[in-house]
């Protein structure tokens, strides 16, 4: 997909916290390699960083948009332009973040044992996804893809399946020595329907917006933006909320 890191960042400070909380799970010491694995903006990396301020950090995207805007904000960081989902390590890590990547990629029962597997022995795996695929921001993109002229296109455009912490417990226990699974809902404080819109434009929206041309992309934005105003009220001062489920995975090899 065509990722747009200026619109990814005009949320950035709602979208890096789950790192600092993913993170604070995760011991500083002994950590002299570091990956973060879907960089992004390097947003992510610049608490990866900051987390282990000894390590050599290495940010890892598929997008040139998003590898652009991380070399702008950390120079002095080896950033590289690679496919995550098959991505290895030539010197294995003693740490690999991966915050709201791989949420994109199948096959987890085959992924994260084969990234924990790459890191040194003791070294830890971080991973945050969004668990929000039942929410109505979700659900009522795949209403309004599936009624309207651009049905024929966007019908059956599903996200990747989401699993339980019940999932990455049986996937990841036989190779981890520690294993820490939590669940976290965000109410991020937005100021209205629009912004959830926005929100959602440089993520989950794209699969539904790329198909369509420019004139497509107004119509389904509009419907999706009343939509979006119905199923999130107003608060007293006008603003909205908006939940946002994450699950959050650390495994120790």
């Amino acid at each position: 997909m065509a990722w747009s890191a200026q619109q990814y960042s005009l949320f950035e400070r709602q979208r890096t916290r789950p790192v600092h909380d993913l993170l604070a799970a995760v011991p500083h010491q002994g950590i002299e390699r570091a990956v973060d694995l879907g960089c992004g903006p390097g947003n992510s990396t610049a608490v990866l960083q900051a987390h282990a301020p000894e390590a050599q950090v290495m940010g890892i995207d598929s997008s040139e948009d998003m590898l652009r805007a991380a070399r702008e904000r950390l120079p002095q960081v080896n950033f590289q332009l690679a496919d995550i989902q098959h991505w290895q390590a030539e010197v294995a890590p003693q740490l690999i973040l991966a915050n709201a990547s791989l949420q994109w990629l199948p096959d987890h029962a085959q992924l994260y044992p084969r990234l924990l597997a790459q890191l040194s022995p003791g070294g830890w795996l971080a991973i945050q996804t969004p668990d929000n695929l039942n929410e109505p921001a979700h659900r009522l993109a795949r209403e309004v893809a599936a009624d309207g002229p651009w049905a024929a296109r966007i019908g059956e455009v599903r996200h990747a399946e989401r699993h339980s912490a019940q999932t990455y417990y049986d996937i990841l226990s036989p190779h981890a020595s520690e294993l820490d699974i939590w669940r976290t809902t965000y109410f991020h404080v937005l100021k209205n329907a629009a912004a959830v819109v926005e929100w959602f434009k440089s993520t989950a929206l794209l699969p539904f917006l790329q198909p369509l041309d420019a004139g497509q992309q107004a119509a389904f934005l509009a419907r999706y933006q009343a939509a979006i105003a119905e199923a999130y009220a107003q608060q007293g001062d006008g603003r909205v909320l908006l939940p946002f489920p994450r699950l959050f995975v650390v495994a120790r090899r």
